[in-house]
């Protein structure tokens, strides 16, 4: 799938999920209808993350939903992952396209104009926005109230490829995200910590189906 048609994103994390594991909440999010998965799993050791990275790569293929490994270009390559996901500070985005190759999706995470589009420039596929309403995840570089939507809007204007919203953002108030121009949403706790994770997505995907404006990100819908 292409990233201008993600419109859930779900981020692991196996710390937000009770007793349940991170296959678990992702076959529940893939019954809700995701459309893209990204292996965060901070904190565990790589073999761990290698090791729930192959269960999680055949629930994906399976339901050809996409796979996205945070930071970790080594074991993107190992658990033969669509992509990386990397941050400010991890390898540059023509790094990791240089090791995964040309058909590999790279999504870089940004927060300000000049940010994204360094890395649009550098051959990123999409980017990870936020955080928007603020967030405790070191995941994601940000103030602690958030951007807000109208830096999403102004990124999404200065950029020719899809942009996903993240940080603090639940069924309530995804809305205005995609409305601004982002293409969707990522979420890490309003899927992972729900006692429901497959109506949890089911919610989210219901609020972001929203009419975009034609224009932002390039996309035109």
């Amino acid at each position: 799938m292409n990233p201008s048609n993600w419109r859930t994103y779900l981020v692991t994390q196996a710390s937000l999920s009770g007793d349940r594991s991170t296959p678990d909440i992702v076959r529940a999010a893939i019954d809700g209808g995701v459309d893209a998965v990204q292996l965060r799993e901070k904190g565990t050791s790589a073999r761990s993350r290698y090791e729930t990275g192959l269960e999680v790569r055949e629930l994906t293929a399976a339901a050809d939903v996409d796979l996205i490994v945070n930071d970790r270009v080594d074991i993107a390559r190992a658990i033969d992952a669509d992509g990386v996901h990397v941050g400010q500070s991890d390898l540059s985005v023509a790094v990791a396209r240089d090791l995964l190759g040309p058909d590999a999706i790279v999504g870089c995470s940004t927060s300000t104009v000049a940010e994204a589009r360094a890395a649009a420039a550098a051959g990123a596929d999409y980017l990870g926005v936020g955080a928007v309403y603020g967030t405790t995840s070191k995941d994601v570089d940000a103030d602690a109230d958030g951007i807000g939507p109208q830096r999403i809007a102004d990124i999404a204007d200065a950029v020719p490829i899809p942009i996903v919203g993240i940080g603090g953002i639940t069924p309530a108030n995804a809305t205005p995200v995609v409305e601004a121009g982002a293409t969707g949403v990522a979420v890490i706790s309003a899927i992972t910590a729900a006692s429901d994770p497959q109506a949890a997505t089911e919610r989210l995907a219901a609020a972001v189906e929203t009419p975009k404006e034609v224009g932002h990100g390039g996309i035109d819908e």
